[in-house]
């Protein structure tokens, strides 16, 4: 199996469960708060990771440069944006179908990569997209008449526009963080997204944080209160971000983006056995068809 399908495949498995563990946090912590604690609780896993690897292989990680820094940076806001949406999704629609509207990162992704990075895909590939999104849209509006002012009126709702837009904001830091990651000097991908993931973290830390510290200082509190439910969402966060990472350094972001549409498979699980949600028909058959999806675009690559 090549490295970047089992790193992605890992990530998503991560990131589910670590957003389970974070909308668990929704009764303790407000938005910002439970986006504060994966990058907080984060950076030290990061940096025990980083210096596992560095030592295992005899790699001394590269300086950061200004360049990398800069996309470092605007990487991590758009996760911080991409992740206050996803969690707002939840509140609207619940933690399966929330997720769902944000897998349209995967086209979202796969146009941004082609307009900004000149990543070519195949025909085949492009059909699995398609076909992954269109199992996400029947997902997210199966029981609803499809008439054109319905689908409008779904499409707007407060669930589907924050999901859209976290799908958006992933999608950009998709590219933001494979960017930051070429920009540093080491012929090792690994090396290169394990640094990458210490800094962006760091700096989502003071971003995240400094903005709690200003308008939410009792929740910056109770994110160090709670760190006992807090410090596993970060470890899930960093191993995961990691692997994410390690698979934008190792092929075509809309590939990876494309595989990771498998986290809805691992969604449907968490939401029904860990936070005992009901499933319906037509969730399941959403996610049969995004699977289907993701299969021709692996056939495709």
């Amino acid at each position: 199996m090549p490295l970047w399908i089992a790193t992605t495949l890992a990530a998503a498995l991560l990131q589910t469960w670590r957003t389970a563990l974070q909308q668990k946090l929704r009764g303790q912590l407000s938005v910002n708060a439970a986006g504060v604690v994966r990058y907080l609780y984060g950076v030290p896993v990061g940096m025990l990771l980083l210096g596992l690897y560095a030592a295992l292989f005899g790699f001394v990680p590269p300086p950061p440069s200004w360049g990398f820094l800069a996309f470092a940076a605007a990487g991590g806001l758009m996760q911080i944006l991409g992740t206050n949406l996803l969690i707002m999704a939840f509140g609207a629609r619940g933690f399966a179908v929330g997720t769902a509207y944000a897998k349209t990162e995967a086209v979202q992704g796969a146009i941004l990569a082609l307009i900004l990075l000149n990543e070519q895909l195949s025909l085949l590939a492009w059909i699995g997209i398609a076909i992954g999104v269109g199992g996400v849209l029947y997902l997210s509006l199966a029981g609803k008449k499809l008439t054109p002012a319905e689908l409008v009126r779904s499409t707007l709702q407060p669930a589907a526009l924050c999901g859209l837009g976290a799908g958006g904001c992933f999608a950009l830091t998709s590219i933001l963080i494979k960017s930051a990651n070429l920009e540093l000097a080491h012929p090792d991908p690994v090396l290169r997204a394990l640094v990458t993931l210490v800094f962006t973290n760091i700096l989502q830390t003071l971003m995240q944080g400094g903005w709690l510290a200003w308008r939410e200082p009792a929740q910056l509190r109770a994110v160090f209160a709670t760190w006992r439910s807090s410090a596993p969402v970060g470890a899930l966060s960093a191993c995961g971000s990691a692997c994410w990472f390690s698979g934008f350094a190792l092929a075509p972001v809309a590939m990876v983006r494309a595989l990771g549409q498998t986290e809805i498979l691992f969604t449907l699980l968490f939401s029904r056995f860990y936070l005992k949600e009901s499933l319906k028909r037509s969730e399941v058959a959403g996610a049969i068809i995004v699977v289907a999806g993701v299969v021709l675009v692996l056939l495709g690559r």
